[in-house]
């Protein structure tokens, strides 16, 4: 991979700039035992760039921080984020059938913070709320809607502008696989 270019770094400093403003827009559902934080719809965007992966980890870092969660979940919360964006970013690289590409990326920021979430928050706040695999539960279920109804529909916008040519959102691995499926003659690398 070659550097990052100054687009990058803008779509990068916009990725954490909307994860920020998205918790904030649900914000007393956006942390606790029971959460919505629409936020991880934008879990999915490591499928097209890979600016996203680092751009995640900042604004989940800087939601945790400015929401008020204490050192421990800040930092390991916001490290779950890192890795699950990478994991989905890699699932984008081999993975070029699109309903597959959604279905498999979406795992990663789904089943990462289910089941890891609670074990920082019993660590670090001294209790959970529910039971351990009541708590999964509700993750599982919230950050599944989420990414894969709010995610998803993210995604095809994305995809849908990448294939008009619309640089902003231009992504050459992306575009290459929509080329390849036959989907737009104009959206090539």
């Amino acid at each position: 991979m070659k550097g990052f270019s100054t687009r990058m770094l803008a779509r990068a400093g916009i990725i954490s700039a909307m994860y920020i403003a998205l918790t904030f827009l649900v914000f007393p559902v956006a942390s606790g035992a029971i959460q919505f934080r629409v936020s991880e719809a934008l879990t999915l965007l490591p499928l097209f760039y890979v600016e996203a992966i680092p751009a995640l980890f900042v604004g989940c870092l800087l939601s945790n921080i400015i929401t008020g969660c204490v050192i421990a979940d800040v930092i390991i919360g916001s490290l779950i984020t890192l890795v699950a964006s990478l994991l989905t970013y890699l699932v984008g690289r081999f993975i070029k059938s699109t309903p597959l590409k959604i279905l498999l990326g979406g795992l990663p920021p789904v089943l990462l913070n289910a089941f890891f979430l609670p074990i920082i928050w019993y660590f670090a706040y001294g209790s959970l709320d529910y039971v351990y695999m009541l708590q999964v539960a509700f993750l599982l279920v919230s950050q599944g809607v989420v990414i894969y109804l709010l995610g998803t529909a993210v995604y095809f916008a994305i995809a849908k502008l990448c294939a008009k040519g619309v640089k902003v959102f231009y992504a050459t691995n992306v575009c290459a696989s929509e080329a390849q499926e036959g989907k737009d003659e104009d959206c090539r690398s």
